[in-house]
Formats: C-alpha cells, structure tokens, sequence
C-alpha cells in the first residue's frame, strides 16, 4: 500500500479527512466483477426474474441475461459489461 501511495502523483487526494484514512479503489471494485446472480422462488418465480431482466436491460442494454430453473423457483444471472453498471443496478434496485 505504501508503494501505492508514493506511486500517485501529487495532485491525488484519496484521503479521508474527517477519518484520516485512505482507499484503495482497486482493492474494493474488482473490474471482473460483472456477474450477478439471484434467486427467484414461488409462482411468480420465472415473471419476476423477467421483471428484472427488462429492468437491466433498459438501464444497460448490453446486458446479458440468463435464467435456468430450478427445484423451487429460477436463478437469474444478469452479466453487465462493467462491474460499475452491475454495482449501480445494485444500488438501484435495493439488491
């Protein structure tokens, strides 16, 4: 981490100032982290994983969808192509 820090140039300010800490940017959002999985159970199941599918795909529509069912309901896996697009999908949908 040190490395890091005498790495950045002068005009960088990570720090916090009311906790006097510093991040990390790529220690948190990993680039790869572009899956994301959910669960969908009971007689909506395979509507309500839809419902999410239209909604990511109007919000980011290079988004890929899958949905494979299971024994109680259907898993969707929604692939964004950032992980910051899957990170505000999140956000935005309480997830």
């Amino acid at each position: 981490m040190k490395g890091i820090i005498a790495g950045q140039t002068p005009t960088v300010n990570d720090t916090c100032t009311d906790c006097g800490s510093f991040v990390d940017i790529g220690a948190v959002i990993d680039e790869q982290d572009t899956a994301l999985e959910m669960q969908f159970t009971g007689a909506e199941a395979k509507n309500e994983a839809a419902k999410m599918v239209e909604r990511a795909q109007t919000r980011f529509r290079h988004t890929q969808a899958s949905v494979a069912p299971g024994e109680t309901g259907v898993t969707l896996k929604l692939v964004f192509d950032v992980s910051v697009e899957k990170m505000i999908f999140q956000l935005e949908n309480g997830l």
